[in-house]
Parts: structure tokens; sequence; C-alpha cells
């Protein structure tokens, strides 16, 4: 009893002494954290799963003489037990073996009675009960954002005496005082210097509104970047990058939690109307991904199983195709509903273009997408060579400064140049604007305008005064959308790329467009023209260059290809224009490509050091599994758990001693013939939960990962069964197997590690970040940069 009673006391572990062991904690397959605690309590806003499983009941026997001599405590769940830490990667194969078990379960049940059949149904309704929740919420958000966002846009401008709450347009809709020429002005809105000086004539009008719109955008700014820091860090930036590398399988808690969705919400409608280089469609992928993350808290299946809220990352089900159609069709009902545009329509820039192409015009499309793909790879290096000073020197310390610099510079350029001054969604409509009759803007300031002898269509048009003032301002427009988009994008405040990549080609196309237009009036004589151009017919139409530039940009700048013509027909509704988007933009990731590999959210993703494998990439090296595995030659034996021999102690020792995110199981040291994988996690919480819930476990109690074990002599230590978080069949490879194939095995299957055998002997691991930092060597990059920084 003596030596049982000291074995008790030794080194200190008594109940609830484990926590001093759970400070070592990370993930190797990602990266160590020097000094990560291992936190169980309600962290941020996002609770890890399986936080709602009751305390499991306490055990009996176990004690000096019990007939019950090894104590099963797993029968009961264990709270934390099959969940992970922050910044780990989820093991996918272990999450759909759960799922299929608890549907199996669910199935064999609602055979039994009623209310399991009742049970059975709504688990399988559920999903789509969630989809119907998602949409609704993120096109409700949606047009909240749109309608704040335009509002307060034109705030830098005046504000609406006769209802504080309208935009400029909406104020002047219903207005008896509107001129064809000045539909813009009203009585209703009133300029700051009306409001202040009483006129808007003059220059110390001109000053005033000057320093009115320099000062609300920066006030946005700083309430922007304020809000960021102090309440919701992760809801910086356009948050896609992030949402790839989670999807793939990586935790980072919070990151689509409640404060990020309220500060992501509140803070992108004032970064928008703060008249930054910036978009808020990336940024709206981010919130939609928190209200799915938030809603699917709701249901249990998704709530207690990760890989259930990421379907859409390796693979893609059918099931999950329809449900997502079904999301984006209850989110589109709910924005035609809300009306944000105003104009009873889906899309942000209508477009209905009334001369048809011809194939000439493919060659400027095609010149299009090469300056898409120039300006692509030309952002993409620029912007993360000034992201990752940002990260290395004091610049990155100071975000609210930073913030606030580069809004004063925007606005102080901005605001005499009327093309920058409006929001950059109203450039790229009014670039994207096939010019008629009825408009009053100088892009559309052709001489013979009102000439109608061609019946309804409009004859050919001389550039007026307008246009070339038009086409001046448009140039100096779209050199300041390329230097400040590169130090906007990746600040601390909401920022998507879409809208001012597209905004740098539609006004490439514009002017491009406005050229070959005037070519085709002055020489309708040349061969190229005279064949299907024919005398006063309206033969180029410059709208139709803006969109083929938007998309060769957006192209350049992403690398998106099929995607891209999609979302420009949901942008423009221009469905007949395939061809000469196809065109842009498979020439721009051409041109792209030829540059830089890499698109600009890839690229973020590796400048932060993401555990993301691009299922893209190829891996051509001849190298094998033993290569790259470890321990490798030189190094420390791989530290591996018997399944039979093992003290409490003795593997409290280990996890004090590593950081690993797991162990291997083996029969003995000698033999090391493999039994399985344990991970460190589910180690630390059993062994805990044993100490405090269970009577007699001491430092010196054996832990078994068999299924049997052998009669124990009287008066030892309870011994302790941990069999049920063993993981059985762990993904295995031999030594010779080339790495080609790990790659893909990786990817595929999402796993966290594997383990290298040789005859059925373990001798070594491969983890995930092993395999990052072995791409990485092999494209001659750092491979120490693969981690998450």
């Amino acid at each position: 009893m003596a030596m049982w009673q000291g074995a008790m006391d030794n080194r200190g572990f008594q109940q609830g002494s484990f926590s001093s062991f759970q400070n070592s904690s990370s993930d190797e397959d990602l990266m160590d954290i020097p000094g990560s605690a291992m936190d169980f309590s309600m962290r941020d806003d996002v609770p890890p799963l399986d936080r709602e499983v009751e305390e499991n009941k306490s055990y009996n026997g176990g004690g000096i003489g019990s007939s019950n001599r090894i104590m099963d405590f797993l029968e009961e769940p264990i709270p934390g037990v099959g969940t992970y830490d922050d910044f780990n990667t989820i093991d996918w194969v272990r999450e759909k073996s759960r799922d299929r078990d608890r549907h199996r379960e669910i199935t064999n049940k609602s055979k039994e009675s009623t209310w399991a059949l009742i049970h059975s149904v709504s688990d399988a309704f559920s999903g789509w009960l969630l989809m119907l929740l998602i949409g609704l919420l993120s096109g409700s958000l949606a047009g909240l954002i749109d309608i704040s966002a335009h509002w307060m846009t034109d705030l830098k401008e005046g504000i609406c005496t006769g209802g504080f709450w309208f935009n400029h347009e909406h104020c002047c809709w219903n207005s008896d005082h509107v001129t064809f020429e000045e539909r813009d002005k009203c009585p209703e809105w009133n300029s700051w210097s009306q409001l202040i000086i009483s006129t808007d004539e003059g220059a110390f009008a001109y000053i005033v509104n000057y320093f009115m719109y320099v000062l609300w955008a920066l006030l946005f700014a700083f309430l922007a970047v304020s809000l960021v820091k102090v309440f919701a860090p992760y809801a910086c930036g356009s948050g896609i990058p992030e949402i790839k590398t989670i999807l793939s399988g990586f935790i980072i808690r919070g990151y689509l939690g409640k404060w990020t969705l309220v500060i992501k919400t509140i803070t992108l409608v004032l970064a928008v109307s703060s008249g930054l280089s910036l978009g808020k469609e990336g940024p709206l992928v981010h919130v939609a991904c928190c209200c799915g993350n938030i809603l699917c808290h709701c249901f249990n299946k998704y709530r207690k199983n990760e890989a259930k809220r990421r379907e859409v990352s390796y693979y893609f089900p059918l099931k999950t195709l329809w449900r997502s159609f079904f999301a984006a069709l209850v989110a589109a009902f709910t924005l035609r509903s809300i009306n944000p545009f105003g104009n009873s329509r889906l899309v942000l820039f209508y477009v209905e273009f009334h001369t048809p192409w011809h194939l000439f015009e493919l060659v400027p499309f095609i010149l299009l997408g090469i300056f898409g793909g120039l300006w692509g790879a030309l952002f993409i290096r620029t912007n993360i060579a000034w992201c990752r000073k940002r990260k290395t020197t004091q610049l990155g310390k100071y975000p609210v400064i930073e913030v606030l610099v580069v809004t004063a510079i925007t606005a102080v350029l901005a605001f005499p140049n009327e093309y920058t001054r409006m929001s950059t969604s109203e450039l790229i409509s009014e670039l994207f604007n096939d010019c008629g009759l009825l408009d009053s803007s100088k892009l559309c300031d052709y001489e013979n305008r009102f000439n109608t002898s061609k019946g309804g269509e409009l004859p050919d048009r001389p550039a007026g005064v307008g246009v070339y003032s038009a086409m001046w301002q448009l140039a100096l427009t779209l050199i300041l959308k390329i230097v400040i988009t590169i130090f906007t994008f990746g600040m601390k405040i909401p920022s998507g790329l879409f809208i001012p990549s597209m905004a740098v080609g539609a006004i490439a196309g514009r002017l491009l467009g406005v050229g070959m237009e005037q070519l085709a009036y002055y020489h309708q004589e040349w061969t190229i023209f005279n064949s299907w151009c024919s005398q006063g017919a309206d033969c180029i139409t410059p709208g139709l260059y803006a969109m083929v530039g938007a998309a060769a940009c957006l192209g350049g700048v992403t690398r998106m290809t099929v995607s891209l013509v999609v979302i420009m027909f949901e942008l423009t509704g221009g469905l007949e224009y395939i061809v000469p988007l196809m065109a842009a933009a498979m020439t721009s990731k051409w041109v792209a490509d030829a540059l830089g590999r890499e698109g600009i959210y890839d690229a973020h993703i590796r400048l932060n050091g993401y555990p993301f494998l691009e299922a893209k990439e190829e891996f051509a090296h001849k190298t094998l599994a033993m290569d790259v595995m470890k321990p490798r030659r030189n190094d420390p034996l791989l530290t591996v758990l018997t399944q039979d021999s093992m003290t409490v102690e003795d593997v409290e020792t280990i996890i004090s001693e590593t950081t690993y995110s797991g162990f291997p199981v083996v029969v003995s040291r000698e033999s090391q013939r493999l039994v399985g994988f344990v991970l460190r996690r589910d180690l630390i919480i059993s062994i805990e939960n044993a100490r405090k819930k269970q009577d007699g476990v001491v430092s010196t109690s054996i832990i078994y990962f068999t299924e049997h074990s052998p009669p124990l002599p009287p008066y030892t230590p309870p011994t302790l069964k941990l069999r049920n978080i063993l993981d059985l069949s762990p993904f295995t490879v031999t030594d010779l197997t080339p790495m080609e194939i790990v790659v893909d095995i990786f990817r595929k299957l999402g796993l966290r590690q594997c383990l290298v055998t040789h005859n059925g002997r373990l001798l070594g691991i491969i983890t995930k970040k092993d395999v990052l930092k072995h791409i990485a060597q092999m494209a001659n990059q750092d491979p120490d940069s693969i981690l998450f920084n």
C-alpha cells in the first residue's frame, strides 16, 4: 500500500495536474507553435466540436483487489476526444467514417419506432433546411451591404434634405425639377458646400466639397480599420485564401465566427464607402461562409463533424451540387426581393448591346487578353512584394496609419477626376454602357448624335469634345487604379479584388473600343472594315470592349477561366458574348501563366504559409517516400508508443518532451510492427479525464491499446484501456512509393499524415507539412516558409 501511495504521488501527478503538459501542444504535421496552450474553455465564438457532450459519468471498480482491473472509461463519450486544436488539420478519413457510422445508426433505429423514423427523416431534410437558411441570410446581408455602401458613398459628396436615408439617385427620382441634361441634379440633393456656405459655385465651394470628401473618406477608413483591429482581426482582407485553406481541412477558430461576420459586414460597407480601390465581392464570399458555418451549429450532423461542413473541398458530391443550387436560388430570390440595384434586375452591370460583334474583332479582344495577362502578372508580383515588406518590417505594426495614409492619397487624387471620384461599381457600369439617344455622359458626347436618319439605329459617330475629354480622364484613372490597387489589397480592412481588376480592364477596353470605333469611322474604306461595316452603320460597340477587358484583367489576376466567364454572365447578363469573353479569358491566363504560375489568392496562401495543397499543380519529380519521411538518416529514432508495455508516466513524459500531433502505436520497440495511430490531443484529454474521474489511476498504471489484456497480479494499480481512441487503420505507404503518388494521396484524401513501412515494419512518418516542404524544395523555394504566419 505504501509503495502504491508513493506511486500516486510520483512526480506530482495528482488529479488535474496533467494540465501542465498541455502547454507544449502543437500540430507537427503543420507547424510547431511553442507555448501554444490547449484551452478547452469556450474560446472565441466558434467552440470546438463535441463541446456540448455532457460530462461522462463516474466509474466504479478498479481499486485494490477489484475484479475489474482494466478501466475502459471510453464507453461514454469524453468531451474533446475526436476534436481538433486551433491551427490543426482535420482527419478526413476519420470524420467521414464517423459520419457513416452516425448515418448507419440512425437508419437502423428508424425501423424500431415512429419517433426514430421521424428523427431519420428530419436528419435527411436538415441539409435542405440549412441551405434555405444560408440562402436567406446571405442574400439579405448582400442586399444590405450594397444599399448601405451606395448611400455612404454618396454621403461624401452631399446629403438628401428630403430624407437623409436616400442616396443621390433615389433622392432625385421623384423630383419635379430634374432636367434631361442634368438628371443627377435636383433641389432635394445638397452638396456639402451648399449646406455649409449656401452655394455650390466658385473656388471656395470646390475647396469645401474637396475637404468634406477627404474627411468622410478618412473617417470611414478609420472606423473600418479600428473595428477590425479591436474586435475581429480575421475580418480583414478578402478572405478567399483563408476560405480555400479552411475548406481543405485546416482549422482557424473564429475565422468563420459570429464576431467576424458582424464586423466584416459593417467594415465592408465602411471600406467600400471610403473610396479605396477595393471591392466587396471577395469579402462577400467570406460573409456567406460565416453564415454557413454559424447556421451549421444549429444541426447536429454538421456541428459535430468538421468534414460535413467542408463537402466542397476535395470532392463535390451530387447532393452538395443540388443543395448549392438550391441555396443560390434562395439567395437570388432574396436579393431580387430587396432590389438593391434599383433596376429590378439581379445583375450588377446589366448590358444590352444592339450591335453584334464581328470575327475581325477577335484581334483586339485577344490584345485585351494580353493586356489582362500582363497586368495580372505585374499586380501579383508587386502586391506580394509589398505585402511581404509589410509582414517583415515595422510597417506591419501600424495598420491604422497605413490605411489612413493610403486613403488620404487615394481621396486627394480621386476628387478632381469625376471617374475616380465616383464609386468603382458606378464607373464600370458607365464603361459597359452602350451609348444611346438618352445618354448624357461625356462618353456619349458624339457629334450628330441626334441624327436618326438610319431609323432607330444611331449612325456613324465622330467623337465630340466630351469623348476626347473623357479619354484623357480615363487614361489618368487607369494609371491611378493600377498603382493604388497594389498598395490597397492586403491592408487590415475588408478588401476585394474583383471590382478593381474589372475597373482596370474596363477602362483599357473602353479606350481601345473608342479607338477602334473612330478608326472604323474615319477609315471605312480599309479592307478590314469595308467588308462588314457599311457606310453610316454603327459597327463597333465600345461597351463590349470594356466588358471583355474587364474579364481579361480579372482572369489575369485570379487565373480563372470557365468560372470567370460564368461570373461575367452573372454580372452583365451578356450571354451572347461568350466567344469574346472566352478568347480574352484564355489569352489572359496563358500570358499570365507564362510570367508566373500562381494566381493572386494562391500567392497569398504561400505568402502566409497556409498548409494548402494545390490540386492543379503536378508533381513530376522522381523522389521516393523514404526521401521525405522522418526520421532521416542520423536523426533520432521515431517516437512511438507500445501497445501494452508503457505506463501513464511514460506516455506523459513523451507528451511533455515532444510537440508531435500524434504517435504511431507498435507491438514492441523491437519488432516495430504497426498497430495504429493515436492523436496527441486525444491522449491528453483521455488521461486527464481518467485522473479526474477514476480512482486508482496513477503514474505506474499501464496503458493498453489492445482488445484484451493479460491477468494482473493482486495489489497492482488499475490499468488504462485506450483502444477506443486508437486509429486501427492509419494510411500507410511503403518506403519505395514514388512521391508523385504520395502527393496525390494527400491531395485527394486530405490526409494529415501517412506512415511509411517496409515489409510491415514501421520506418517513419510523412506529414502534410513534410509534403509541402518537399514541394517547395523541389521548386527551389524556401521550405521553411511553409508555416502558418
